[in-house]
């Protein structure tokens, strides 16, 4: 009993407490949410006037797009209609000009025509031939620069063929010029002219054969050969022919023998050498040669065994301004100085073509004003003709108005105006 007692006090007080604290709590809450309730209802007339002040924003946006709108409409309208107004008012400009100018305008129109249609011709005809002849330049020099290009592929291939036929008759009239100085330097002179004329030089234009040159002190020279280089430089050629002991070291069998014809055979080259050198032809006063000279030695064998022997037989000629030559190397140095002198002419016809171009530019343009002083004079043509035609149709003092009130009044007349006139008059 006493446990049951003090069980339910227990309780009693416990329930005492939770009711004290949750009124305790319950005070505590409900002021917070009071205070939460009163800043959400400030928050939302906030928010109330916000929305009315965007709303009235809103409206009146609205109002003035829909004013817009209708401005714009109405502008559009204006313009589609003074549009249409222009439109109209050409159409009617362009069919009274044209009733007014037609009858007049036409004879003045076909002698103008006839008139110009002589001065284009006039103008244009050389300007035509001018083109035409710069056209065919152009084509003629592209096809003669094709040509040149084939045509160097195939000396190319008979430069080896040439030089083997030279080689071969060379060897060939060894036996025949033994023993024979003067043919011999004949038979170099005859080699040196067949190389000559196939290398594409042309004689007396681009090469002279033994010219007459006398110095300043009035010694008489006769080179063998001059070649004319472009920009009128030139290059001396002499043929000089060592052929007896290089005969005897091919036909000798013993060493010895052989070995002292091969020295002579260097030494009568040297002995060339040192006889050219003194002619000096690189030096004369009416030539503008180049600082050597070429000396030929016609037989390539004779060549290549002595330059093959004696290492610095070259260096020791070209110390004295001369360079030996070979058929072989002397139809290249041909060559190179043909295609030279294929570029100079080249060079030429460009510079002409530029020329023609310069002279068919201003040509051209002169045409340009021409044109332009036409259309002007065509400008100024119907100004005058307006002009005339208010004089003649506008305004109570035109000229029809003012002859048809003399002719009413009663000025003798043995001739009718046309009634279109008249009307056209009293129209405008």
């Amino acid at each position: 009993m006493p446990f049951l007692i003090y069980f339910i006090t227990t309780a009693l007080i416990g329930l005492t407490i939770g009711w004290w604290v949750a009124k305790i709590l319950s005070k505590a809450t409900i002021s917070t949410l009071q205070n939460t309730i009163a800043n959400l209802e400030k928050h939302l007339e906030e928010c109330q006037y916000q929305s009315n002040t965007l709303q009235e924003k809103h409206l009146k946006i609205t109002k003035e797009l829909g004013a817009s709108h209708a401005h714009t409409h109405y502008l559009e309208e204006k313009i589609a209609e003074q549009g249409q107004s222009v439109e109209q008012l050409q159409r009617q400009l362009t069919i009274h000009f044209k009733n007014l100018a037609h009858e007049l305008l036409e004879e003045k129109s076909k002698k103008f025509s006839e008139h110009s249609q002589r001065q284009m011709e006039q103008l244009l005809t050389p300007l035509s031939e001018k083109i035409k002849g710069f056209s065919q330049q152009v084509t003629q020099y592209n096809q003669e620069s094709l040509e040149r290009n084939v045509a160097l592929r195939t000396e190319l291939k008979q430069l080896h063929d040439l030089n083997l036929k030279i080689t071969q008759e060379a060897e060939g009239l060894t036996k025949a010029l033994k023993g024979n100085t003067k043919l011999q330097g004949g038979w170099g002179e005859f080699i040196l002219e067949n190389i000559l004329a196939q290398s594409g030089l042309v004689k007396n234009r681009e090469y002279v054969i033994q010219p007459s040159i006398t110095t300043e002190d009035g010694q008489r020279l006769q080179p063998d050969v001059i070649i004319n280089l472009p920009e009128g430089r030139n290059i001396v050629i002499d043929a000089k022919v060592s052929l007896n002991h290089y005969e005897q070291f091919f036909n000798n069998a013993h060493r010895s023998e052989q070995a002292f014809h091969l020295k002579q055979h260097i030494h009568s080259i040297r002995r060339h050498i040192k006889t050219l050198s003194e002619k000096r032809y690189q030096s004369l006063y009416n030539l503008q040669g180049l600082d050597f000279v070429l000396m030929f030695i016609p037989i390539e064998p004779a060549f290549a065994l002595a330059v093959q022997e004696e290492v610095m037989l070259f260096n020791e000629a070209y110390e004295r301004n001369i360079v030996i030559v070979s058929p072989s190397n002397l139809i290249a140095t041909l060559r190179t100085i043909a295609n030279l002198w294929r570029q100079a002419y080249q060079n030429q016809n460009a510079l002409e073509i530029a020329t023609q171009g310069g002279a068919l530019y201003d040509k051209f343009v002169a045409f340009i004003e021409d044109i332009k002083n036409i259309g002007r004079q065509l400008d100024l043509t119907q100004k005058n003709f307006l002009e005339a035609t208010k004089k003649l149709y506008d305004g109570k003092g035109s000229l029809v108005s003012r002859a048809e009130k003399m002719k009413q009044l009663g000025a003798r007349a043995t001739k009718v105006l046309d009634q279109k006139l008249i009307d056209r008059a009293k129209e405008n």
